[in-house]
């Protein structure tokens, strides 16, 4: 706060303003309060690198304001505090969640972003049949299991939040040249270099990724594996192994979070015994 001070000589004694009605008090604080509000969703908006909306001026502006997704919470990632909907797009239910960390040099541990594993309720009924006999004890420890999950249509969304506030889009296309280069050979041999590279192009230097930003890849009908930036489709590549390969890095056999697949595998077991 700015303090401006005069000497008594600049102004000329006045006598003092009758005291403001408290209607007038209230309405300003209103005001100031509003225009807060307005200033910070602008930055928000600025500094995710997409456009302004343009309200409808009959609209108030709490109208304006519920834009941003702020949906009830279907679990709360414990380390960071990240929140996630109990559903994504097309009322997929969320498994559970984890955390992607990483060192430098070995030596300090980041934690870069939190992310929710959903399924299609409909789509999961492919594996009620095969494992209905099973009990949810025996299911929670079967790699099959999740062998099925990644092979079958099943429509499923890894939801991304961004949790380091210095994570650049080239660093986000470099580890996933990485990652996701080691599940396709791991799956489809040496011969995927130019599947990889159709994937991480499209993570393009004009994204910016401020924290809590969201990242969506979306296994639809069909194996086509959907991206999305902030609720903006970048793009979209149908094939199975690739699909297969992203699913694997937060619910395969070496996960990045193993507590967090853990946790998914059991929820999705009993969400098949229910």
């Amino acid at each position: 706060m700015v303090s401006l001070r005069f000497t008594a000589a600049t102004f000329p004694h006045l006598p003092p303003p009758p005291p403001p009605h408290r209607t007038a008090i209230a309405a300003a604080i209103a005001a100031a309060a509003a225009a807060a509000a307005a200033a910070s969703f602008t930055l928000t908006a600025k500094s995710a690198g997409r456009p302004l909306p343009h309200p409808a001026h009959s609209a108030p502006l709490w109208a304006s304001l519920s834009l941003s997704d702020g949906g009830v919470p279907g679990n709360v990632e414990p380390r960071t505090g990240a929140a996630f909907p109990a559903e994504a797009a097309g009322g997929r239910r969320l498994l559970g969640v984890g955390l992607r960390k990483t060192t430098i040099l070995g030596l300090k541990s980041i934690d870069v972003y939190a992310f929710g594993v959903y399924a299609d309720d409909n789509d999961l009924r492919q594996l009620r049949e095969k494992y209905e006999k099973l009990p949810v004890s025996e299911l929670k420890q079967n790699a099959e299991l999740i062998n099925d999950a990644l092979e079958r249509d099943i429509r499923m969304t890894i939801r991304l939040q961004i949790v380091y506030g210095r994570l650049s889009i080239g660093s986000v296309r470099s580890a996933f040249e990485k990652s996701v280069g080691s599940r396709l050979q791991k799956f489809g041999g040496s011969d995927t270099k130019e599947l990889l590279q159709s994937f991480v192009s499209l993570f393009k230097d004009e994204y910016k990724l401020p924290k809590g930003s969201v990242i969506e890849l979306s296994r639809e009908s069909n194996h086509v594996l959907k991206i999305s930036i902030e609720g903006e489709e970048v793009g979209s590549i149908q094939n199975k192994l690739l699909c297969q390969s992203i699913l694997d890095l937060y619910i395969g056999d070496d996960p990045f979070d193993r507590s967090a697949k853990d946790n998914i595998q059991g929820n999705l077991a009993s969400i098949l015994k229910a």
